[in-house]
């Protein structure tokens, strides 16, 4: 009886899922793109099909097929299939899974395949806590990342998994899904007696970034749209208000990634406010992160404007604090307002071009030693700058044995003049020299 209600129970989620859910691929046949994984005589293929997986992590954009695959490497291999998602799930979610996986192969054999989505959001010791079940076969473990694993999955883990990425699907491939769903009765939108123009599908395929999940949910509100309107064929403005607007995508750990960036960094740096926006903005519609973006902008704030408006750091800094308080979208705000600042601030690399001297000297100093008045125990020696009249007394600062130089040298630009004026006379005092 339990398994008659269970069965009426998918039944029913499965009647009111998404397009995209329902025409999930049963079959590697069905599977569209992803061709050096699924077709004839790929590695990947024959692995699955020989009902002998190993623990691997899928990895590539939204959309490409990573739940699909794990699904298809359950169904070839008869094994159980358990999902968990690294957002949710802890370290007692996992320890759950190991027991009735090995349940499982204790009782009649049966293997068991854990499907971990967003596997790069778990924290170490979530992902230490899988190593025992996967390295003795416990369970067959299938993470899936939008991100590199390289950078985001621990190395133990990595080293007992084979990475496997899945390319975006061309908008070839988009069409195929699009006139499936159309025509699957048992599955899609079949039975409504709808059809597409050759442009709205192209549209549609061409404005969803290779990603079939969105383009099949955006078809199945494009069709909603077209029979409330009582018409027969899904048009243009049906696609355009489903897509609401246009997608934005890039890979976020690919060329794109850092292209943007350094195109955001460079506008910052060369007063242009205005590509700044653009640039940062397209980084949010992305759905960059955004606290990479605030890092970046606090860098800047030293790198590029340093002394020359030292508000700019604290202005980079307040942004970021910003973001952790109030999240996005309101955070947006914030982050405007610093790349705002930051690109019309005056500039300056006086602190980028200081860092150097300063690992230049240090390097090429032998072993540095402590003037005896800096030392803790030189205190009877030490000349107290605040009992001066200039606030600036001459005393030797740099190492014993070395002769003292000049690291740092202020822009002429911004509130770094009147810092230079100051630090002429500070240099007179010292006995510094200044070319």
């Amino acid at each position: 009886m339990s398994d008659l209600f269970a069965s009426r129970a998918e039944e029913a989620l499965a009647a009111v899922a998404p397009l995209a859910t329902r025409m999930r691929p049963r079959t590697l046949d069905e599977v569209v793109g992803q061709a050096k994984l699924v077709g004839a005589g790929a590695a990947f293929r024959r692995m699955v099909e020989q009902g002998r997986p190993v623990s691997m992590i899928l990895f590539g954009p939204p959309g490409t097929g990573k739940t699909t695959l794990a699904r298809l490497v359950a169904d070839y291999t008869a094994a159980a299939f358990e999902t968990l998602s690294a957002t949710s799930a802890g370290v007692k979610d996992i320890r759950e899974v190991l027991a009735r996986a090995r349940h499982r192969l204790e009782t009649d054999e049966s293997r068991t395949v854990l499907f971990l989505d967003e596997i790069h959001r778990f924290a170490k010791n979530q992902q230490d806590a899988l190593l025992p079940g996967v390295e003795d076969g416990t369970l067959i473990l299938i993470g899936a990342t939008t991100e590199n694993p390289f950078y985001e999955v621990n190395s133990p883990l990595i080293s007992r998994s084979s990475l496997i990425r899945l390319e975006p699907l061309e908008p070839a491939d988009i069409e195929t899904l699009i006139d499936r769903a159309l025509s699957d009765t048992e599955r899609g939108l079949g039975g409504r007696g709808l059809t597409i123009s050759t442009q709205s599908r192209a549209e549609l395929a061409g404005r969803t970034g290779g990603d079939a999940r969105l383009a099949l949910n955006a078809l199945e509100v494009a069709a909603i749209l077209a029979q409330a309107n009582e018409r027969p064929a899904i048009e243009s403005g049906d696609v355009e208000e489903a897509l609401q607007r246009r997608i934005i995508r890039y890979d976020r750990v690919g060329d794109a990634h850092y292209d943007v960036i350094s195109a955001f960094i460079k506008s910052m740096r060369g007063s242009d406010p205005d590509a700044a926006l653009f640039w940062l903005h397209l980084m949010i519609e992305a759905g960059e992160d955004p606290e990479f973006i605030a890092r970046r902008m606090v860098v800047f704030a030293s790198e590029d404007v340093g002394l020359a408006d030292p508000q700019a750091l604290v202005v980079a800094v307040a942004a970021a604090h910003a973001l952790a308080l109030v999240g996005l979208p309101e955070a947006t705000y914030n982050l405007t307002q610093a790349a705002i600042y930051l690109a019309t601030a005056t500039k300056s690399n006086s602190v980028a071009r200081a860092i150097g001297e300063a690992r230049e000297a240090v390097t090429a100093t032998d072993s540095p030693r402590v003037p005896l008045p800096l030392r803790s125990s030189g205190a009877k020696s030490y000349r107290y700058p605040h009992d001066d009249p200039a606030g600036v007394v001459a005393q030797r600062y740099w190492p014993e044995g070395s002769e003292p130089a000049i690291l740092y040298r202020p822009g002429k630009r911004g509130a770094e003049i009147e810092i230079d004026e100051r630090q002429a006379i500070a240099d007179r005092i010292l006995g510094k020299k200044r070319s």
